[in-house]
């Protein structure tokens, strides 16, 4: 364990002169940085706010139930809209993009990120500066897709889980004591396609319905050019979080652009799952830890 501990440490040390170094910073995130940041789908979380989605229908934890055929879609948003509101609208109980946020806000940054819950925002990272591209928890869209706009949900979601019975407060939801919550939501807050009627979807990628919105394509221009003017020059692609679920987003782009690029650095922080190709090894820092605990070592 010793001798683990001292391998980190050294690594983190490496990772400090990184930074130090680099004017020019890369992120690629992914579930991992959110998990180490607090947010979880399933645990204490899900028991306390899904125990009678659990109970009557057996799946145990939030993922899953994004899944669920609920039988109704008042049903449907009385589960997504829980879910909506924890995930996307409350901040995750540990500081840690705050702190990642300290470390580049000085540098050229650029942020690439298949997470969907919006904590990048919320941190503090210059919009102009995110690229979200699976979509986010805070958006609907048509489920069709009849067009290609997508529409805020908070004040609807607000609405969803008060008509449920919770009370929004600074720490989240709460429940009167000795109540138990509804199950569905008021037919008249079920949304629909404001032009073709169909009902509304989350904008999340997961088929090929998925809407790319004006949004959308902006931010991916600016990604496309940050890479652009920065393909030759010293530069830290810092991959955080990142599994093997869509590596084709960032793990392998990071990879090769690292590999065609012989003044660039690749850095992977990642519990579990951290190694490069042994083309940049020699250019690579990769540390198996948790990313909040990194972190702040490195402040």
């Amino acid at each position: 364990m010793l001798r683990t501990e001292r391998k980190t440490a050294q690594k983190v040390i490496e990772l400090r002169e990184a930074l130090k170094r680099a004017d020019r910073v890369l992120i690629g995130a992914g579930a991992g940085l959110s998990t180490s940041a607090g947010f979880a789908y399933g645990g204490d979380q899900f028991h306390r706010y899904f125990a009678d989605f659990e109970e009557k229908y057996g799946f145990h934890d939030m993922y899953s139930g994004g899944f669920y055929p609920f039988p109704t879609l008042e049903e449907h948003w009385a589960y997504w809209s829980r879910f909506i509101f924890l995930n996307r609208y409350c901040d995750p109980p540990k500081p840690v993009y705050q702190n990642l946020l300290e470390l580049v806000k000085d540098k050229d940054y650029f942020v690439l990120t298949t997470n969907v819950d919006h904590c990048f925002q919320k941190a503090g990272f210059d919009k102009h500066r995110l690229f979200y591209t699976q979509g986010d928890y805070g958006l609907w869209q048509c489920s069709k897709p009849c067009h290609d706009k997508t529409y805020d949900n908070q004040n609807v979601v607000r609405q969803m889980v008060e008509a449920q019975g919770f009370k929004i407060t600074a720490q989240g939801l709460e429940l009167p004591a000795g109540n138990l919550p509804k199950m569905s939501v008021p037919t008249e807050l079920v949304p629909y396609c404001p032009k073709c009627g169909a009902p509304m979807a989350m904008n999340l990628r997961a088929d090929d319905t998925f809407v790319q919105d004006k949004g959308w394509y902006a931010a991916a221009g600016r990604y496309e050019d940050f890479v652009r003017r920065h393909g030759n020059t010293p530069i830290l692609y810092l991959e955080l979080g990142v599994g093997m679920n869509t590596p084709g987003i960032i793990k392998y782009p990071f990879w090769r652009m690292a590999y065609q690029n012989p003044k660039a650095t690749y850095v992977c922080i990642n519990y579990g799952e951290a190694y490069a190709p042994r083309e940049i090894a020699e250019r690579s820092v990769c540390i198996d830890g948790d990313i909040g605990e990194v972190l702040k070592e490195l402040k």
